[in-house]
């Protein structure tokens, strides 16, 4: 029988079929690019995230009410062994819920009790080779991070190693946002080529046009305020998680259209020493990337996500005591740092009931191993422990303070350590570290794995954000990587934005991890003797307010032995008892760099702190809702000569409570 169907030129049919397998092809892509996405929302449905594949690019976004927050940031990396931001398709989103509780005692929330929803979205790239973001979303809170599976190799099995080349994390916000951000420095510059230590001016409420002042983009954490109609979303971006296992990463400058990227450190950093592209072994996974969400300032200042997801990376067998301490150096400085002057020192941390003293730098020409030894137990016999001053290393910069090359050798450092432990030493200061790259989160870690070893807390100065590591390191005890109360002994200017600053960090800087800042000065004139000194603006009262307002679990006061006759006993008294770590946080009101009021509770005692540095007096109507009705309370204010005036004060009621300060002034009310 016939086909009644003419046959076909054999090359007609060949350029037919051709063009309809291209065709196929085309139709069988664009299905493939077309966007696939997938949704959580937080616990209280205020809070969603989408992840989306479009043209095999995956994205985020993200609202709070359903306002838009962020909006197509990308997510994705390139690694040794492929690119998985591009040619990517969603192979599978499975969403779940948890609940996680657990505790601390070193941060500013001792409980911390929370339900999470959770979406992991698992991505291919075009080599077949798959990889996980794990979002997880809390009120208020959102992290996410990238996990990494062994990889299929053809050649040689599964790939059990990884280099990160570079990630293409992303964060898109409303082209009418505004910053308050800190810039990265460049690398090797400033006091003996010790920079970036985290030590930069802020911008306030600046555009996302405006160039970061070293061309190198910005520090965490970073706050964005973006106005929503009559109301603003405020945003924190940092990320916790880091430890040897990865470097420590920053936001670039601005790339238009609302977008900040993640960037790694520079090559410069650590004096060229170490990649700046991390590597770690599969099964992996990054750090966590952490936004904090709302239209109050509230969740910004309360956020414990830097700690939600991680867990102790060892065991401790020491019982670490926190407190409060004296500190020679912030205002007698490096002439002080001998026999006598220490001895002066740990009798004023006696007088004030404190247990420590810090030692600094150039003990080991000034003071000597022999006199050490001395000095400690002479603070021992009056009841104060010893923390002292090491440099984290001598061939990253050109510091001479001693002593140094000491912490960056491990058979040097143990050495050394356990000569600490010997003579009753119970922790050390570790400063000037060189930058960002893992090789130097590997250097923080071993310092604190092998202090635990010999039972020494661990304090960071000159160096990088810690990320979680109050939780991580159980003799983590503290962080500066802020401009801090140092500045006001060099510099006038410092002296004359205190107010500014103290304004500020408890809604970025302070929000995500301890910041031992050394302030809270008595003295009026920076220097000793109170005398030929920088002129410090701010009025006792704002001291001790700042002793609130500024959480670490060890905190060394820029106190003197003058201040014992020649500050107030009022401010004395409070700066015996004010505590230095918390159970509880609230923030109560406030604009960064302009005025802040904070509560923090240790125990059954409530301390209320707040700050004026809107260059005019400042009256505010405050809900303190944790105060009673008929409750009286401690009041610390400014009086008409600058004296901290205290006394009692009756509530009324707890949701109208008024208060009155001056520009450089502050007020702390306490619970009986």
């Amino acid at each position: 029988m016939r086909s009644c169907v003419p046959l076909l030129n054999s090359s007609i049919a060949k350029t037919c079929m051709r063009r309809i397998f291209s065709l196929l092809l085309l139709i069988m892509l664009s299905l493939c690019l077309q966007a696939q996405e997938a949704s959580v929302t937080s616990p209280d449905g205020r809070l969603r995230l989408t992840a989306a594949v479009n043209e095999g690019r995956a994205t985020y976004t993200l609202s709070y009410d359903g306002q838009s927050v962020l909006t197509d940031s990308p997510i994705g990396f390139v690694a040794s062994m492929g690119d998985f931001s591009e040619q990517l398709q969603l192979v599978s989103a499975d969403s779940s819920r948890q609940h996680i509780a657990y505790a601390m005692t070193r941060t500013k929330q001792s409980s911390v009790e929370k339900d999470v929803s959770t979406l992991v979205v698992t991505l291919r790239n075009s080599q077949q080779r798959e990889y996980a973001v794990r979002f997880n979303v809390s009120d208020n809170d959102v992290a996410f991070r990238y996990e990494l599976p062994a990889m299929p190799d053809p050649e040689h099995g599964k790939k059990r190693s990884v280099r990160i080349m570079r990630e293409t994390t992303g964060f898109r916000f409303a082209e009418n946002t505004t910053t308050f951000l800190c810039p990265q420095s460049t690398a090797m510059i400033g006091w003996k080529r010790t920079k970036p230590s985290y030590e930069e001016d802020y911008a306030y409420d600046a555009p996302m046009s405006d160039k970061s002042k070293f061309g190198k983009g910005y520090t965490f954490p970073c706050l964005f305020r973006t106005p929503c109609g009559d109301k603003n979303i405020w945003t924190l971006v940092s990320e916790t998680g880091v430890s040897s296992q990865y470097c420590a990463s920053h936001l670039s400058d601005y790339k238009g259209s609302g977008l900040y990227m993640l960037d790694f450190p520079m090559a410069e950093e650590n004096n060229g020493n170490g990649t700046i592209e991390p590597a770690f072994a599969l099964p992996g996974c990054t750090p966590w990337r952490t936004i904090t969400v709302g239209t109050s300032l509230k969740p910004i200042v309360e956020t414990t996500v830097a700690w939600d997801y991680v867990q102790p990376l060892y065991e401790t067998q020491h019982e670490y005591v926190f407190g409060k301490g004296t500190w020679s150096w912030i205002v007698w400085q490096d002439p002080s740092i001998n026999y006598d002057d220490q001895m002066e020192y740990i009798r004023l941390a006696k007088a004030m009931g404190y247990k420590y003293v810090l030692i600094d730098n150039w003990w080991d020409k000034n003071i000597g191993r022999d006199g050490l030894e001395r000095l400690v137990r002479y603070a021992n016999s009056n009841g104060v422990d010893v923390f002292l001053w090491h440099s984290s290393s001598g061939y990253w910069n050109d510091i001479e303070q001693g002593p140094i090359n000491l912490m960056d050798n491990t058979i040097v450092r143990k050495r050394q350590m356990r000569w600490l432990r010997e003579i009753g030493v119970k922790g050390i200061k570790v400063d000037f570290f060189g930058g960002d790259k893992q090789e130097t989160m590997r250097l923080y870690e071993d310092i604190l794995s092998d202090a635990d070893d010999h039972g020494l807390m661990v304090i960071f100065h000159g160096c990088t954000l810690p990320r979680g590591w109050e939780r991580m390191y159980p003799n983590f005890v503290g962080a500066e990587a802020v401009l801090a109360s140092e500045n006001l002994y060099f510099s006038q200017h410092y002296c004359d934005h205190e107010a500014e600053n103290t304004a500020t960090h408890a809604y970025i800087r302070n929000a995500v991890a301890c910041m031992e800042f050394g302030g809270s000065f008595l003295n009026r004139v920076i220097g000793r003797g109170n005398k030929n000194g920088n002129i410090r603006r701010t009025t006792d009262c704002h001291s001790l307010a700042q002793a609130v307002m500024f959480q670490n679990a060890m905190q060394f006061f820029a106190l003197t032995p003058e201040n014992l006759t020649s500050a107030s006993e009022v401010c004395l008294d409070f700066m015996r008892t004010v505590p230095t770590v918390w159970d509880e946080t609230r923030h109560i009101d406030g604009y960064p760099g302009k005025y802040c009021v904070i509560a923090r509770r240790h125990a059954d005692t409530w301390y209320i702190a707040a700050n004026n540095a809107t260059g005019k007096p400042l009256t505010l109507t405050l809900s303190l809702p944790m105060l009673s009705k008929g409750e009286t309370v401690t009041l610390y204010a400014d009086g008409k000569d600058g004296e901290t005036v205290v006394s009692d004060m009756k509530i009324k009621n707890p949701q109208k409570v008024k208060i009155t300060m001056q520009h450089n002034g502050a007020m702390v009310i306490r619970t009986k």
